[in-house]
């Protein structure tokens, strides 16, 4: 009987959609939960006794992956999905042929995709005058929404910020709403986060530099046809134009390597998950982001397991300093035991070369290897020999960190901001732990 390569553990656990739905799926990964479990090709299935006289009831498609389970919890997936690929992750459950309820399953899901294509081929091309017009109508309210910012943002900063911290929040709130109705939900998203500067330690400069990163976007907006075409990419990326995933996929630059994922982030901001996945070509030192997006609730794509290797083919967005790709064809993630990082110095050489290029850049991925996490004056920091060192951003909890270097030194992959560097995964012992 044909079967699906197990997966890693981590793989598995980087479907959790939060840490106690990880530490529940593996109090679940045990024989003793578990009844009429199997595996196949395309799912693995089985019978979780829970409280009740019923036991739930769960399987999980492979391909994707989806998950099913007859429990009530709302996130997904749900503990008993994630204990059960756990124990399938373990070699604990046996091939099976897949029985009516999971053949059901995997049908309905099938026939949903077969009838979501024939709607797409029957809407047919699109109306490309249409599409035209409404693109022209959309630049012409970005201009607007641009030339009303730099107006605003002049006379603000000339004005001062005394008193500010009163109501400023508020006054960058209204305008970021005035950017959302222009169209140009970038520059929207810049004024909401100059706003929860407001009030904070040292939050004048703070502010400043948020508006600063503002106006110069806004002016690079003005000056579109002059740029050079990968700046001015860049430019409508940061402005919120989108680039179709199509467009990626057929033109955008392909890059062949084995691809290193050396970590993962969340975030949730306007009621949307965000998965920011890192991964640094082992062939051509390439660094490269993944995003994926979920409602609440929801998964977020898990085949991008952190501390796991992919053979893979990436197309790249256009941009000045190319990071964001999408994942055109792959292999099978297989676990990296250990990874080899640079220094500090190279790191942050690395980010001024990519800031230098996209002034706008938020995150940069770093990989460091021989270093140690360290207190120091203003909080914690991860330390060369030589005392080089990397300031934590102020979050950031090192206890993890410090348990597993018990003061020697460490490989450790993390996102790089002007907040310091958020730690997303390390290697210890022969293996990738996330933090």
């Amino acid at each position: 009987m044909v079967t699906a390569v197990p997966w890693t553990a981590e793989r598995v656990a980087g479907l959790a959609p939060d840490p106690a739905s990880e530490k529940a799926g593996r109090a679940l990964a045990t024989p003793a939960k578990w009844s009429g479990a199997g595996a196949s090709e395309d799912a693995v299935w089985g019978f979780c006794q829970g409280r009740g006289k019923k036991p739930y009831q769960t399987c999980v498609e492979l391909a994707e992956p989806a998950f099913r389970c007859s429990c009530p919890s709302r996130k997904f997936p749900c503990k008993h999905a994630l204990g059960l690929m756990l124990l399938w992750s373990a070699g604990r459950v046996s091939p099976a042929e897949a029985p009516e309820w999971v053949h059901t399953w995997l049908a309905e899901r099938a026939d949903r995709a077969r009838r979501a294509e024939k709607r797409a081929e029957a809407a047919g091309p699109k109306d490309e005058e249409a599409a035209a017009r409404r693109a022209s109508e959309r630049v012409a309210r970005v201009e607007g929404g641009v030339a009303e910012l730099k107006v605003w943002l002049t006379d603000r900063i000339g004005a001062g910020f005394a008193g500010f911290e009163r109501n400023g929040d508020e006054e960058l709130r209204t305008v970021a709403a005035r950017m959302v109705d222009a169209q140009a939900p970038g520059l929207a998203g810049g004024l909401r986060r100059a706003a929860g500067v407001v009030g904070r330690r040292d939050w004048p400069e703070a502010l400043l530099a948020e508006l600063s990163q503002l106006y110069l976007l806004a002016d690079a907006a003005t000056r579109l046809d002059s740029l050079p075409p990968a700046l001015a990419e860049t430019v409508r990326t940061r402005l919120g134009f989108s680039v179709e995933t199509a467009r990626v996929l057929e033109s955008g630059e392909r890059v062949a390597d084995d691809w290193l994922i050396t970590g993962a982030a969340d975030d949730e901001n306007d009621r949307l998950l965000t998965r920011r996945t890192w991964l640094r070509g082992l062939g051509t030192g390439r660094d490269a982001l993944v995003l994926s997006f979920a409602p609440p609730g929801r998964p977020l794509d898990g085949s991008l397991p952190p501390g796991h290797r992919l053979t893979a083919e990436l197309a790249f967005y256009p941009g000045a300093a190319p990071l964001r790709a999408l994942v055109a064809e792959r292999g099978i993630p297989l676990a990296a035991p250990s990874a080899e990082g640079g220094s500090i110095p190279e790191a942050l050489a690395a980010f001024s070369q990519a800031m230098a290029a996209d002034p706008w850049l938020e995150r940069w991925p770093v990989l460091l290897s021989g270093v140690t996490p360290a207190e120091h004056a203003s909080g914690w920091c991860l330390s060369e020999k030589d005392g080089t060192a990397m300031p934590l951003v102020p979050y950031a909890f090192p206890w993890s960190l410090l348990a597993l270097s018990a003061g020697r030194p460490l490989t450790v992959a993390g996102e790089w901001s002007p907040a310091g560097l958020r730690p997303l995964t390390c290697w210890h012992e022969g293996r990738a732990v996330r933090l």
